[in-house]
């Protein structure tokens, strides 16, 4: 089963930059839907950006032109690169993935719903803590 690791955190100040690794274990970090996730303190977990399986990324609004996701498919690593930040991205940040050993195919065709930020990513790391001061 794959499983995910996240690292990286730290604290910034506004306008700084942060990039975060996901190391992807037990699978391959293209083998399957990935995302980041990220929980302010007090609110309600929140998608920053999903990838489908052609690694094509949809940003949360919040996010988009100011983070990016990149990849080593030889190390395994998912990397979220956060620029421009600002305090309302503080957050615990989450790597997920999306389990498919139980999946189902139809000859090459995988049986899944289109990756979505409501995509029910069941493989979750412990999280890395950003804070961004003002």
């Amino acid at each position: 089963r794959v499983q995910v690791a996240e690292s990286g955190g730290g604290s910034v100040q506004a306008g700084g930059s942060l990039r975060l690794s996901c190391i992807v274990s037990g699978g391959s970090v293209s083998g399957q839907y990935m995302a980041w996730f990220r929980q302010p303190t007090g609110k309600q977990r929140e998608g920053v950006v999903v990838i489908d399986i052609d690694a094509s990324p949809t940003y949360a609004e919040s996010v988009k032109g100011r983070f990016t996701v990149s990849q080593d498919n030889a190390k395994n690593i998912l990397y979220l690169n956060m620029n421009n930040l600002e305090p309302d991205d503080t957050a615990m940040y989450f790597c997920a993935a999306d389990d498919t050993t139980d999946h189902d195919y139809v000859g090459d065709t995988h049986l899944r719903p289109p990756v979505s930020f409501s995509y029910p990513f069941d493989v979750w790391g412990q999280g890395t803590q950003v804070t961004v001061s003002s």
